[in-house]
């Protein structure tokens, strides 16, 4: 029997052992983790919708319309107006034709990627992918060939020695590094070799573009250019679920054969009814992700000045590189003694050698809680000095 323990313990051994925070009230700046209240700088809620009070009142308001439970599948009798509303809202926001609600970011790549390829095909994925798209590409039984990260010149010369159905798969922002994919230039790679591109653009959604519309919007690409667009509801628009926007046609072909849509239970539909109030909010949210931005310029300025190394992100996603995965829990667990609650991040996550703290920034923080992140930052870079991360 395989020796599970001394695995375990090879893990704390290096540095890698993970542990569950327990979290008590609603997610926001000042969190109440382990019974310790901590200025967080570790959540995807960019926008800081995840305890906006007219997203909570729409949820509260459609619980006694809709019930809780989603029921049933979507094929069987749980596909609910309030599903199909949103599906509609989703489109139009994306500028695409139609949409499907999934229960999650992970389950959609799972799902739509397994259902766009299969045996004797092939699909390419950048080498800095989420693991749900690593995960779909396998569970796919395509040949899988994985490029450089952002390496379009690599990828043309794969999809020209390829034959056949060719997928291409990527981020549009990359949530360890925090780098917007070059979309443009893989939309015209994949135009000139027939390959289909989809874009999971989970941590672009409600940041960036136009009206919060995402990586694939602020470069004005349209549906004929990125024919699969995937989102998540859970990080900048603070509810839970996922979307994939796209063709009709295509979007019918999920239907038909994405079983990680056809064979789950539908979201509550009152959580959908929610969604829509978030992308109202998100549309109007002009002032949110000025402030946002705002956060993430001083803070790239006022750190790369007290000596830590970051990665070239314009998003809210600003990892500090440590690279040893000791030392990287070293520094998260003195700004925690400080207050502060940014998570680092080790392998398998990242690279071997590549540990850091993933800071993350909220439209919900103001600059006062960035003068606290920064003295914090400010006393523990001693901890770095040899690690050539801090001065």
């Amino acid at each position: 029997m395989r020796d599970f323990t001394a695995e375990l313990e090879q893990r704390k051994q290096a540095g890698l052992y993970r542990t569950r925070r327990h979290i008590s009230g609603p997610q926001q700046p000042v969190l109440t983790a382990d019974g310790q209240w901590l200025l967080s700088f570790c959540s995807n809620d960019y926008l800081g919708l995840a305890n906006h009070s007219s997203n909570i009142e729409a949820l509260r308001d459609a619980l006694p319309k809709t019930g809780l439970g989603g029921a049933a599948s979507h094929l069987v009798c749980g596909h609910h107006e309030a599903h199909h509303l949103l599906e509609e809202r989703l489109a139009a926001f994306t500028g695409r034709s139609s949409a499907l609600f999934f229960s999650t970011g992970y389950m959609a790549n799972l799902g739509v990627i397994s259902a766009l390829v299969g045996r004797g095909d092939t699909v390419f994925s950048d080498r800095l992918n989420h693991a749900s798209i690593i995960d779909g590409c396998i569970l796919s039984r395509a040949k899988v060939r994985r490029y450089g990260h952002g390496d379009v010149g690599s990828l043309a010369a794969m999809l020209a020695e390829t034959s056949g159905h060719k997928l291409v798969v990527t981020d549009g922002v990359f949530s360890m590094d925090g780098d917007v994919a070059p979309l443009r230039e893989l939309a015209a790679v994949c135009r000139e070799h027939g390959a289909l591109l989809v874009v999971d653009d989970a941590h672009g959604f409600g940041v960036l573009g136009p009206r919060g519309q995402g990586s694939v919007a602020e470069l004005g690409l349209s549906e004929e250019d990125v024919p699969v667009l995937i989102g998540t509801l859970g990080k900048a628009a603070g509810t839970s679920g996922a979307f994939v926007a796209g063709p009709e046609v295509l979007m019918d072909y999920l239907v038909q054969k994405a079983r990680t849509y056809i064979y789950t239970t539908a979201m509550p539909p009152a959580l959908a009814f929610a969604t829509l109030n978030s992308i109202d909010l998100i549309e109007r949210g002009s002032e949110r992700r000025s402030h946002l931005q705002s956060l993430i310029d001083r803070f790239r300025q006022d750190a790369i000045a007290l000596g830590y190394s970051l990665m070239p992100s314009r998003t809210p996603i600003q990892p500090i590189m440590v690279g040893d995965n000791w030392a990287a829990l070293a520094l998260s667990q003195a700004l925690e003694e400080r207050g502060l609650l940014v998570t680092a991040i080790r392998p398998p996550t990242v690279p071997a050698g590549e540990a850091r703290l993933r800071v993350t920034f909220s439209a919900a923080h103001s600059h006062e809680d960035l003068d606290i992140l920064m003295q914090g930052l400010a006393d523990c870079r001693h901890l770095l000095v040899g690690e050539g991360v801090a001065v």
